[in-house]
């Protein structure tokens, strides 16, 4: 905002030099609005970017550019086709700001404002159909400017959002899956472990007083709780994903986690997974997808049931997500211009990472989640569960 306000004092400065080297044209009229209109106009604005930048981006602002190039053309008519040129090139910019529905408003105000110093004086360069012609141009081109840019601008500023969001869920993520594994690792493992060392003691010392039925049976419970600290570490690891332990595939995984959806969202999924031999970051990227398109369609979409599929073809993954659950609401959930559904962002930028495709349909009855990846590495596997 502090450069565009440097800007336009330095076109209104600009121009009030040029109206002197000239010799005060249009008999001094467009000095004096220079002097007494625009270069007030322009500093002011300067100063609101400078120490109210909130005030500086108020549609009003706007409006007060587009009234200052009105009251110069009503003073100087011949200067009709400048002045549009620097209408256009103002209103790029506060759509820039204001974003397209603001801007839009904008760019009509600017319109309707500027033709009536034409419609009321008669010192326009062009007259009759010719200025016709001229006037819908410029408004077409003002309107398309400002539409355009401001479309891009809000789409920008939505992507900006999700980017900000992603990344603080990320920081909140890796935050809490520490906690909970040193929480994990601490009321199970760690505990466990303190339990088996303590039965192995009592082992020994039953073995050194020759009660050897004593002995084994202590060893068989230390034995018992090791395995199972070995499930728990297994399970811990497999919410990290695939990759985390390569004996476990996609489908394995998945299988692990129906319980829980089932205990947490009362949710019931079904698994169609044919056995393809994918990558660990292939399957870890796929993993997490599915748990975020499951995680939404039980939180979000009410959903009662979930279908997982993975299947592979002409050297391509495919993973479908499909529920039951009342959808997305009608909305784009991959706009441009949608700040919210980061979930659904997180999907598409692991989507990208694979260098794949990510398409959602969703309707009253449901919602379907597609992935299309390329199988870039077959990567050498274990035998796995």
């Amino acid at each position: 905002m502090v450069v565009f306000a440097l800007v336009r004092v330095a076109m209104a400065t600009t121009g009030l030099a040029l109206i002197l080297i000239l010799g005060l044209p249009y008999g001094g009229g467009v000095a004096g609005v220079l002097a007494g209109v625009a270069i007030p106009w322009t500093l002011l604005n300067l100063w609101l970017a400078r120490r109210i930048p909130g005030r500086a981006v108020n549609p009003l602002i706007a409006a007060g550019d587009v009234v200052v190039l009105a009251v110069i053309e009503t003073v100087a008519p011949e200067l009709y086709g400048p002045l549009r040129f620097v209408a256009l090139s103002l209103l790029a910019v506060h759509a820039h700001f204001q974003g397209d529905r603001i801007g839009l408003l904008v760019g009509l105000f600017a319109v309707v404002v500027l033709a009536v110093p034409t419609a009321v004086t008669d010192g326009a360069p062009v007259d009759g159909d010719l200025l016709v012609f001229y006037e819908a141009a410029f408004a077409a081109t003002a309107l398309a400017t400002v539409l355009l840019v401001g479309r891009f601008r809000t789409a920008e500023s939505a992507s900006r959002l999700r980017a900000r969001e992603l990344s603080r869920r990320s920081l909140r993520a890796e935050h809490d899956i520490r906690r909970r594994l040193s929480e994990s690792l601490h009321d199970g493992p760690v505990q466990e472990l303190i339990s088996v060392g303590m039965v192995l003691t009592a082992a020994t010392r039953a073995a050194k007083q020759g009660d050897a039925a004593r002995a084994s049976e202590l060893i068989e419970d230390a034995r018992a709780a090791v395995a199972r600290n070995v499930d728990d570490l297994r399970d811990e690891m497999l919410d990290l994903g695939p990759y985390a332990y390569e004996e476990f595939s996609f489908g394995a995984a998945v299988e692990r986690c129906m319980p829980v959806w089932k205990r947490r969202y009362d949710l019931d999924a079904a698994l169609e997974a044919s056995d393809i031999e994918l990558p660990s970051e292939i399957e870890g990227e796929l993993f997490r997808i599915t748990q975020e398109a499951v995680t939404n369609a039980a939180r979000h979409g009410m959903a009662d049931r979930v279908t997982v599929s993975l299947s592979s073809d002409d050297g391509s993954v495919r993973l479908v997500i499909a529920d039951d659950g009342r959808g997305l609401g009608g909305v784009d959930p991959l706009g441009a211009s949608e700040p919210g559904h980061i979930g659904l962002a997180s999907m598409r930028e692991r989507t990208e990472l694979l260098g794949g495709e990510l398409s959602i349909e969703s309707t009253d009855d449901g919602t379907t989640v597609t992935v299309t990846a390329p199988l870039s590495r077959s990567g050498s596997r274990r035998p796995r569960r």
